[in-house]
């Protein structure tokens, strides 16, 4: 769309001259003679750019100008006028103006000063979207701003406008309805149906009827025709959940529908057509499935176009007091109670507690305390099982040189306690992880800091195969921490070589 400029100015053959400066240029512009007229065009079609003349038959140009500024009204302001000195032109910079043309304007100077002025704001519209695109905390029914979501954010951006069907993969209670909801509400299906199917609450029996319906006397019972969920997501998206629990019969029924978008109701003779987006999703890995038999790998190849991966909440840093916090403040809202806080300790438990169950067990758990008490903060005795169980470990004191081997162990213990994932091998490596976090070097000099902490963190990284937030994890840091730890070290040594090739 070409931008809009607006242009107040109370002299018609003057309007006209603007008009005619600017003819040739790619903006539209558009010309009213009062403050009010401005105020209800800018209201209305919130242009790029105000013109703004300063002596106005209704009021003074400046009230305009407050106006804008005061409403955050994302348009850009130009003073014209003819009775303008350095001081009025630096108090109407300061109360929100871009520039300051004394009158008579020449056309080379109208014409650059707007050039500029939409190009400026167009730049600026540009970063507000790319702020709110990837500096987000919530995202439809999504709550979090940890990098794992904000990368689930961003392939539901790029995908939603497309035809592409989508295969979300993630442990139980992750989100992955959340998902493909918000994947229909960004598309421009959004206004028509969206359908959910779990294939794993399903009778094997009446899956087909579920999905592609049936007719009046197919089977027993079927007393009437009956609209499947395939019919009922016309023009709309159809989620099927746990894809992996549908038997291998039916599948074969599923491919072909995805292939020619055509159905027949189970008992029916009739070959139905419609227009419907699949979106699957499963808690299983597809491809040991495939591997195993129980997964068509044709079907995986036509649903398995664009994977999404939801992160389980233990790798969500952040995110999870958050979520305690919204949904405490939802249930207490809900059921009348005081509850608007957690304490530190509470907090720190919950932020080591390993969540088998994601966000629908972290959503459970404040919902019993919520029920079950009455205060205005959330202490430790409140949690329920096992959550009550978990401890939070006091900081590693080294009292003597000489238990710096012994400090090493005992963290690398606390590793395997951790995440049981990686105990066999964390019990080949305890000699080398020692030698790592060594403070003394073999000359008996204390090593920098900077080096034990560059060491520690990069054998945590190779610890766990290259995978960042798992070292994080492991090292009780923020994944962006070491992210950024990572890219500082990788430029200096970047740096650092073309240093060396020059000398």
């Amino acid at each position: 769309m070409r931008p809009k400029v607006l242009l107040v100015e109370d002299s018609t053959s003057l309007a006209v001259l603007y008009k005619q400066y600017v003819k040739d240029e790619p903006y539209d512009i558009f010309h009213v003679e009062t403050g009010a007229e401005a105020k209800a065009f800018i209201e209305r079609h919130a242009p790029q750019l105000v013109i703004l003349d300063l002596k106005l038959p209704d009021m003074p140009g400046e009230e305009v100008l407050d106006w804008i500024s005061a409403n955050e009204i994302p348009t850009a302001v130009i003073i014209a006028t003819a009775h303008g000195s350095v001081n009025i032109a630096v108090d109407l910079i300061q109360r929100g103006a871009e520039d300051f043309l004394e009158k008579p304007i020449q056309a080379d100077r109208l014409k650059t000063s707007v050039r500029l002025h939409l190009k400026r704001a167009k730049l600026e519209n540009l970063v507000d979207n790319m702020q709110s695109k990837f500096d987000r905390d919530r995202f439809h029914n999504f709550i979090g701003s940890c990098l794992p979501m904000q990368a689930v954010y961003k392939i539901i951006d790029s995908v939603a406008p497309t035809t592409a069907s989508v295969f979300i993969n993630g442990e139980s209670g992750t989100g992955k309805e959340v998902c493909a909801e918000a994947i229909h509400q960004e598309s421009q299906r959004n206004g028509k149906p969206f359908v959910a199917i779990n294939c794993g609450a399903i009778p094997r029996d009446l899956m087909e009827s579920e999905i592609f319906g049936h007719v009046k006397g197919a089977f027993t019972g079927a007393t009437t025709d009956r609209k499947g969920a395939a019919m009922q997501a016309d023009g709309g998206t159809l989620f099927l959940d746990e894809l992996c629990e549908m038997e291998l019969e039916m599948q074969k029924k599923l491919l072909r529908f995805l292939q020619t978008g055509t159905f027949i109701p189970l008992g029916g003779n009739q070959e139905i057509r419609v227009n419907v987006r699949i979106i699957c999703a499963t808690n299983r890995d597809p491809l040991v499935e495939v591997a195993e038999g129980r997964f068509r790998e044709d079907l995986y190849y036509r649903v398995h176009v664009v994977p999404i991966e939801m992160p389980p909440l233990r790798e969500r840093e952040g995110d999870i007091i958050i979520l305690a916090d919204y949904f405490l403040g939802l249930y207490a809202k809900e059921d009348n109670k005081k509850f608007d806080s957690i304490d530190i300790e509470t907090q720190n438990i919950l932020k080591r507690y390993n969540w088998p169950g994601n966000v629908r067990q972290l959503q459970n758990v404040i919902r019993n305390i919520v029920v079950l008490n009455n205060e205005a903060c959330i202490r430790k005795d409140m949690l329920p099982p096992p959550i009550n169980l978990t401890t939070v470990p006091q900081p590693m004191s080294i009292k003597k040189e000489n238990q710096l081997s012994e400090a090493s162990l005992t963290m690398i213990d606390k590793f395997e306690t951790r995440n049981q994932k990686y105990l066999e091998k964390a019990l080949a490596d305890k000699n080398k992880a020692s030698s790592v976090l060594t403070l003394i070097s073999n000359n008996g000099n204390v090593r920098p800091m900077w080096k034990i902490e560059r060491e520690t963190i990069q054998h945590a990284i190779n610890y766990c195969d290259g995978n960042v937030i798992n070292a994080a994890v492991l090292l009780e840091l923020s994944p962006s921490t070491v992210y950024r730890k990572k890219l500082i070290w990788e430029s200096e040594d970047g740096n650092k070589n073309i240093k060396n090739s020059y000398t």
